[in-house]
């Protein structure tokens, strides 16, 4: 039976995608360092389970609860890399909640989506109230994380923020042969990612990902409508 770093190193040698990643000693089991050409990163792109091309959104409802994800049109460099803006607004009933605006990379090499940080407007009684959780790669030792491989492997470890102190997201593949049934229809393949974090040691949430759509579940909310412009509606 082969060990896991014999494992981890075949599948790095084999240019797949948790596999853009290299173990360091002191991650504990979770990758955090991603050994990625960045000439090979792209503003836009679609992984199997990202969509990053303008205009795609996917609607996610709970009750009153509603998250609008829009890929935008526009691109922001951070840390030298040309990124895509990807918002994300969160509302309860008529109050807004808060607004990010993520960016993101894809790797043109293994289709995976790295994430650079986000710029966060958190908002109370109607104005913004603050801007906990922002970060940016290459700012305060903050760098870039995996954000969605593009061949998930089963048990796969890996940051997708790395911004000491202040994001410090890791994910973890569940499973990915899944069925999940929503107001948008009903998806097979489903990816399920657990997310935790060293910030929050207690805290824990999974995440579902259908083939070709991204995201269908996040936490109590489930995807609604998804496609291009759908957010307009």
């Amino acid at each position: 039976m082969r060990t896991a770093g014999m494992l981890f190193g075949t599948i790095a040698a084999a240019g797949i995608v948790s596999a853009d990643a290299v173990r360091t000693p002191q991650d504990e089991g979770w990758t955090d360092q991603f050994g990625v050409d960045r000439a090979d990163f792209r503003s836009t792109g679609r992984n199997p389970y990202f969509v990053l091309e303008p205009g795609y959104a996917l609607v996610l409802e709970h009750g009153q609860q509603r998250l609008v994800v829009t890929v935008l049109p526009e691109t922001k460099v951070v840390d030298g890399v040309e990124t895509r803006i990807v918002e994300e607004r969160e509302s309860d009933g008529s109050n807004l909640v808060e607004v990010s605006r993520n960016y993101f990379a894809i790797s043109s090499r293994t289709n995976a989506v790295f994430y650079f940080g986000e710029d966060v407007d958190a908002y109370k009684n109607g104005r913004i109230d603050n801007h906990e959780g922002s970060w940016l790669a290459g700012v305060n030792g903050a760098r870039f994380g995996l954000m969605m491989p593009g061949l998930p492997l089963l048990r796969a470890r890996y940051y997708q923020e790395i911004a000491p102190k202040v994001a410090m997201d890791r994910a973890e593949v569940l499973s990915m042969n899944g069925t999940f049934t929503s107001g948008a229809g009903k998806f097979t393949g489903v990816l399920r990612i657990e997310e935790s974090t060293p910030l929050e040691h207690f805290s824990k949430e999974a995440k579902l990902y259908a083939p070709g759509v991204g995201l269908v579940e996040d936490g109590s909310l489930t995807l609604v409508r998804y496609g291009m412009n759908v957010a307009a509606r």
